[in-house]
């Protein structure tokens, strides 16, 4: 029924992609009357549409006249060259139809789906123009350096053509130049460079010439799904030096070692027991053609219980080394992985699990490699203990400081004195329990859950992170939470200084401060409804200019790694001969050079491309499409290098397209057969896939192994049927529901850091903008009193504490109040606050004059005139944003501790989301006040100091070993500086 009515109505694609085309008319209309014009004229133009905007013609009104003047610019650089990355080429670009189709939908806010060859980059050019117009800031994000400086070049070509400024902004831009850089009309830069600068502008900068950013207008981000998706689970965060560290990963990594080889030796021993039993009772027999098959037998009672308990063994070794090879090879025998899954089934029923506990419980750790995560057994911590150092009893045991704060105080020998130092030493003993118990927890992380040459490279003695999207390597970034030490520890580098978060956002809050957003990829319909809900970004596929002719065969699956690498190269051998390029996709950097190194041995010529090479990257994809080319490459998402085909090979098929597995995203698989036939040229695509890889193993459905039981295929042959299919494909989405789950998640807890941030970040911006700061402290005096005068005075009946508010004005205020300046019977609250006031702001003044003296006697020696007052204004100014940032800090620590402690809130049945949302809420409400607080104290605490005494002081603290202050500061104050450099990324 629905299919009859699209056909009578239509798509809402196709009614939209209807309506775009009418402008792409209108576009080429324009286009005819412009070809005419100089290049003098076409910079008139450009002013011409500026103009027009400024004096209240909109975007939209400019748009077919805009495209027009693009795709007439083009036509002017026809046949010159252009200088590109190092070397000149050929312009050879004009935009087709469905390019302009493409940059309509783009400027209209939505992402525009353009299979691979299509000209994304081109298409782009034509709505950066338009809104560059409005002279507001327009952004272009791409996934890597390259291609922001790349296509900075070369699209800029146009943009200088018709008079707008275009700008890359790398990693390797210093940073005095990134305020030029910004001023530009178009900037191209990667999101990581741009949500960097944010947090640069609003939480390192001392001044407001030190801000880059001038806003956030209209971004186009090229690779939309990479970025918006999969980039969007890990957020952005600069971090510095911790002012304390406590880290215990050198001390700890031989303990954990030892704990992960007994487990390790445990499984080897169960697995190779398992296979012993199997054997003696004649199970594992091959058949005619050589595959792995089991023999049904009768069994005695006492050799029936030899082979559940053989098979029991097998599934806990699954749980406790998931890689075993023992196991992996006992899983080819279709009857035994049956086996072990029903055992899985069995243990998960209600009535097993206390059978299952106790199973479990012979194993030291239990690793859940689905959920990434694992667990340490009663054995694993007793083992830990007794191979541990005297202290390691307490390792798994947490303080309860309210009880142990009882003790002490109803313990009637103590002193106050005693009892406080001892109260000091218990929270010193705790904060070390947790430190050491929280880098054991990393230890066993990095040891059990991260892979060398999967999750992270070992370069020149450091860990370098790789991009799980895109398969480079993150230089720079590190893994948080004290993992990234961990590693260190594993690896034996270096084990750099623990850091705290100084600021931190994720790329959806980042990209929703753009007033408008599109995006362009090759494929984002399968997370059209994510990139709709978070974004409010509409998919529209576009056509393409040429059918696309590529040839995707079926998957082929095998039983083991062994079957589809073997088949793989039988395949490739045949192509290589024939001399059609191809180019194989892995998952991993570990996978490509296992690949390699099998080629080799094949005597298979080619070229690997992973996260140890990618410096090569543009000239490796480029040259892919030569005859006979063997490319081997890591995840292509995002490689942004067409790979055009050299002469001949179309007429020998094209390139063709080997995937070494299944990616866990479907759109990677896509991105991966869409380096095929580009623009109409001939290619082909077919996956290989096996039951070992970790999709299949972890992922797909268990009705599988029944099908294998009954349709085992002779070694070395594929299997092929539908149900496959559907079940890979079934697979995917749920990795791809549960990585949805993981960025949602990720986003709802820093929507609640996201007011706060907010907040904090206008009230510092504003503080950096203004001249005046003395009256914002006026401001903030006065809110503080009145915080405290409402704290201790509702009415006479209910709350009049005299005595408590005196108390409190005389300590945090250089100023003199008693209870008797109060008492009068006819007082009111407000006449209560006005007298503090008065009395606050008459004593902040006399400081202000005091210091203003001092500033103008030390110039007036000097012989220079000057005004006192502005230098107090910068002196305030700086004071408050050094609060606020130390404060800030402090703050994002809080709220860490309080992420990792919310979760526990699960076993007492309360949402933790919620437990975060009211905590949170308490813990920015004590910042607030604190950072008033803290400031109030600096501002009656600094003092400007002539150079004479600030002379003997620093000779004072020399002799006295201890640190020297900086400039105009006595020591009492607080550290005030322009440039602080504990704060990296």
């Amino acid at each position: 029924m629905m299919g009859f009515f699209k056909k009578i109505f239509g798509t809402a694609q196709g009614r939209l992609l209807g309506r775009y085309g009418k402008l792409v008319a209108k576009v080429n209309a324009w286009e005819k009357t412009f070809s005419s014009l100089t290049e003098e004229q076409l910079v008139e133009k450009t002013a011409s549409f500026k103009e027009r905007h400024q004096q209240g013609e909109s975007l939209d009104a400019l748009l077919p006249e805009a495209y027009a003047l693009v795709k007439v610019a083009c036509q002017k650089l026809f046949g010159t060259d252009v200088h590109v990355s190092g070397y000149s080429q050929k312009w050879d670009m004009i935009p087709y139809d469905v390019q302009i189709l493409g940059a309509i939908a783009m400027h209209y806010g939505s992402i525009a789906e353009m299979q691979t060859g299509e000209g994304k980059t081109l298409t782009a050019a034509m709505p950066l123009y338009l809104n560059a117009l409005s002279q507001k800031p327009v952004h272009l994000i791409t996934v890597n350096d390259y291609l922001a400086k790349r296509d900075c070049e070369w699209i800029g070509s146009i943009f200088r053509k018709l008079g707008i400024t275009v700008e890359a902004l790398t990693s390797q831009t210093p940073h005095q130049d990134r305020k030029r850089v910004y001023r530009a009309d178009i900037v191209y830069g990667t999101s990581s460079e741009f949500g960097f600068d944010y947090l640069r502008d609003n939480s390192m900068a001392h001044h407001s010439n030190e801000q880059c950013q001038r806003g956030h207008y209209f971004a186009i981000v090229d690779e939309v799904d990479s970025i918006l998706v999969d980039e969007a689970r890990t957020p952005l965060i600069i971090s510095g030096p911790s002012a304390t560290s406590r880290q215990m990963y050198d001390e700890l990594k031989d303990s954990v070692l030892h704990l992960v080889k007994l487990q390790r030796d445990l499984c080897n021993k169960f697995a190779t027991d398992a296979r012993k039993t199997l054997d003696q009772l004649g199970f594992l027999v091959e058949d005619t053609t050589g595959a792995p098959t089991t023999e049904k037998k009768k069994l005695s009672k006492t050799e029936e219980a030899e082979l559940i308990q053989a098979y029991k063994y097998l599934w806990l070794v699954g749980k406790g080394t998931p890689h075993n090879k023992v196991l992996k090879r006992l899983k080819e025998y279709p009857d035994v992985r049956a086996e072990i899954e029903k055992w899985e089934t069995y243990f998960h029923g209600e009535p097993n699990k206390e059978e299952r506990l106790e199973t479990l419980a012979k194993l030291y750790i239990i690793v859940d490699e689905r959920n990434n995560e694992y667990e340490l057994t009663d054995l694993g911590i007793n083992s830990w203990i007794q191979h541990g150092e005297h202290h390691a009893m307490n390792d798994f045991v947490m303080l309860d400081l309210g009880h142990e704060y009882a003790l002490i105080d109803n313990d009637p020998a103590l002193s106050d004195q005693e009892k406080m130092h001892k109260k000091v030493a218990l929270r010193e003993e705790d904060a070390l329990r947790k430190e050491r118990a929280h880098n054991l927890r990393q230890l066993f992380r990095a040891h059990l859950l991260m892979e060398k040459d999967i999750d992270y490279i070992v370069q020149e003695k450091k860990i370098i992170i790789i991009d799980e999207n895109t398969g480079r390597p993150q230089p720079g970034r590190r893994f948080s939470d004290g993992l990234h030490q961990a590693i260190e520890a594993k690896e034996n580098v270096p084990i750099q200084q623990e850091t705290q978060t100084y600021a931190t956002i994720t790329l959806q809050n980042y990209f929703r401060m753009y007033e408008k957003l599109a995006g362009m990829t090759g494929t984002a319909m399968t997370e059209a409804n994510e990139l709709k809900q978070i974004y409010n970004l509409e998919v529209l596929a576009i056509p393409t200019h040429r059918r696309c002719v590529r040839e995707d065969f079926d998957d082929e699956v095998y039983m083991t790694e062994r079957e589809k690498y073997n088949a793989i190269v039988k395949d490739l051998t045949a192509l290589y001969a024939e001399g059609r390029p191809v180019l194989i996709g892995t998952e991993s950097v570990d996978v490509s050079e296992k690949l390699s190194r099998i080629l080799k041995q094949h005597k298979l010529p080619h070229t690997v491309l992973n996260a140890k090479n990618h410096a090569h990257e543009a000239e490796i994809i480029a040259n892919a499409g030569q005859k006979g080319a063997i490319t081997v490459a890591t995840n292509m998402a995002g490689r942004g290098t067409d790979i055009k085909l050299s002469e001949g090979v179309a007429l020998l098929g094209g390139l063709h397209v080997m995937g070494t597995t299944r990616h866990q995203s479907r759109r990677i698989d896509r991105q991966l057969r869409g380096r095929s036939a580009r623009q109409g040229d001939p290619g082909s695509s077919k996956f290989y896939v096996s039951f070992e890889d970790s999709l299949m193993r972890l992922f797909a459905s268990p009705k599988l192994t029944a099908f294998l039981q009954r349709f085992r295929p002779p070694e070395g042959e594929p299997i092929s049927a539908p149900i496959l299919n559907r079940s890979i494909e079934t697979a995917q989405k749920r990795i791809e529901q549960r990585n949805y789950s993981m960025r949602k998640h990720t986003l709802e807890y820093d929507d609640v850091m996201n007011k706060q941030r907010q907040e904090i970040y206008a009230f510092r911006n504003e503080i950096l903008k203004t001249n005046d700061t003395i009256t914002v402290c006026y401001d903030l005096l006065e809110t503080l009193c009145e915080r405290s005068v409402h704290q201790h005075f509702v009415n006479k009946q209910s709350l009049w504490n005299l005595q408590g508010f005196c108390d409190w004005v005389v300590s945090h205020f250089p100023v003199s109040i008693i209870p008797k300046d109060l008492d009068d019977d006819y007082i009111t609250v407000d006449d209560i606050k006005t007298r503090t006031m008065t009395l606050i702001i008459d004593a902040f003044k006399k400081k202000l004059d005091h210091e203003a003296d001092t500033i103008a006697m030390v110039q007036e020696n000097a012989g220079k005139e000057v005004n006192p007052v502005a230098i107090l204004q910068e002196v305030i100014k700086s004071l408050l944003i050094s609060n606020i940032d130390k404060q800030w800090q402090e703050h994002l620590l809080a709220i860490d501790h309080l992420r990792t402690d919310v979760n526990l809130r699960v076993v007492g049945q309360k949402d933790p989301l919620l437990e975060f949302k009211h905590e949170a809420f308490v813990l920015f409400d004590q910042f607030t006040t604190h950072l008033k607080t803290e400031i109030a104290h600096a501002l009656f605490k600094f003092e400007m100091i002539p150079p004479q005494v600030k002379q003997l002081k620093d000779s004072i603290q020399r002799v006295q070993k201890r640190p020297s202050f900086p400039r105009f500061f006595e020591p009492k104050a607080p550290v005030i500086s322009h440039h602080d450099e504990g704060k990296t990324i």
